[in-house]
């Protein structure tokens, strides 16, 4: 297996199995709406590498997976090779139905990509999105930038502002003509320009991943209280646009500074708590729980700690939640906004 960079000399199954927690609330339904799926040299995640994790104590009814620019068509049209990777997870999840391979509904909704800056040309790609499957719910199109050479840009090779220009609004609002959703994926210094698309399409669901990228490597590194006060003030300010959704989950990637993923031994639950209440907590006062949704970002975050400890995580801090806030933000939000298919 593909050693990532800072870990120990041991694979990381091994690296993450010297930390083993008892699930917390183990009844509780989880719907987990974003995680991915791929085949790369050196990195493998498909169906058993994820049952393996959804399968290891909590009980997870349904997933929704999140494009990643896995197996797109390698003939065609350029704008319609992300087809390729609808046509490979809705066979996934149609394995996942069958219910030989237990009670999880993998795969039960799909978000895809295609190029919104194609302009109104991108309806077409939309259109045959939706026609491969009907676990088709919308699209990413990633488009984290930063002028830094230490951050690496999202993979869609985004260009600086995208999310304003005419061009790409223009593609944006064919979403909305198809009742499609928007995940919305960028860096922390970007959430601003994340609020002026939702205010100008109002009525266009976005989902808002992970935190919104608060970096904390390269140039950001050592100005954590600096960046968490600009990013509450950013997050506050979306959140007024109540067409925006929140995902809660994708903050301990290597990229947002906190350094689990160089540790001999990988995070606890009570560790990742610690971390990330603050933000955590910040979201849902802002958002409210029917906004907001947790959410693994596996087998990314699985960088960090495994998918038990994470998911006990989340249970920890909201410990004092009530059944209802609990059902909403691990299971209801979710299923309300991207209907995945039983």
């Amino acid at each position: 297996m593909a050693k990532t960079p800072g870990f120990v000399p041991m694979d990381r199954e091994t690296w993450l199995a010297q930390v083993t927690e008892e699930v917390i609330e183990p009844e509780l339904p989880i719907c987990d709406p974003h995680h991915h799926l791929w085949d790369y040299p050196g990195s493998r995640y498909l169906l058993d590498e994820l049952l393996a994790d959804v399968g290891s104590g909590h009980r997870v009814a349904s997933t929704v997976f999140m494009e990643c620019g896995s197996m797109y068509r390698a003939d065609g049209p350029e704008p319609m090779k992300p087809v390729g990777e609808t046509e490979f997870v809705n066979g996934i999840a149609a394995m996942s139905a069958s219910g030989q391979y237990g009670d999880c509904r993998a795969c039960a909704a799909i978000v895809g990509y295609a190029d919104l800056n194609l302009g109104a040309a991108v309806g077409d790609v939309l259109d045959r999105h939706a026609a491969v499957s009907s676990r088709f719910r919308g699209i990413r199109h990633a488009a984290g930038w930063d002028v830094h050479d230490e951050i690496r840009n999202s993979h869609t090779a985004p260009e600086e502002g995208m999310l304003g220009t005419a061009k790409f609004r223009e593609g944006f609002a064919e979403l909305g003509k198809r009742g499609m959703t928007f995940d919305g994926w960028l860096y922390h210094p970007q959430i601003g320009e994340l609020t002026d698309l939702a205010r100008a399409f109002p009525d266009q669901v976005i989902i808002f991943d992970h935190f919104g990228g608060p970096l904390g490597i390269g140039p950001y590194a050592r100005k954590r209280a600096e960046i968490f006060d600009y990013w509450k003030g950013a997050v506050r300010e979306l959140a007024r646009s109540e067409n925006v959704v929140a995902k809660l989950g994708g903050l301990v990637m290597a990229i947002n500074g906190f350094g689990f993923h160089k540790r001999e031994r990988p995070a606890t639950s009570e560790e990742l708590v610690a971390a990330t209440r603050d933000y955590h907590l910040h979201m849902i006062e802002c958002f409210g729980v029917v906004r907001c949704m947790f959410e693994s970002n596996f087998p990314v975050d699985k960088v960090s700690c495994s998918y038990r400890v994470l998911w006990n995580s989340f249970k920890r801090l909201t410990a004092g939640f009530s059944a209802t806030e609990k059902a909403a933000l691990f299971h209801d939000t979710a299923v309300r906004v991207y209907r995945p298919q039983a």
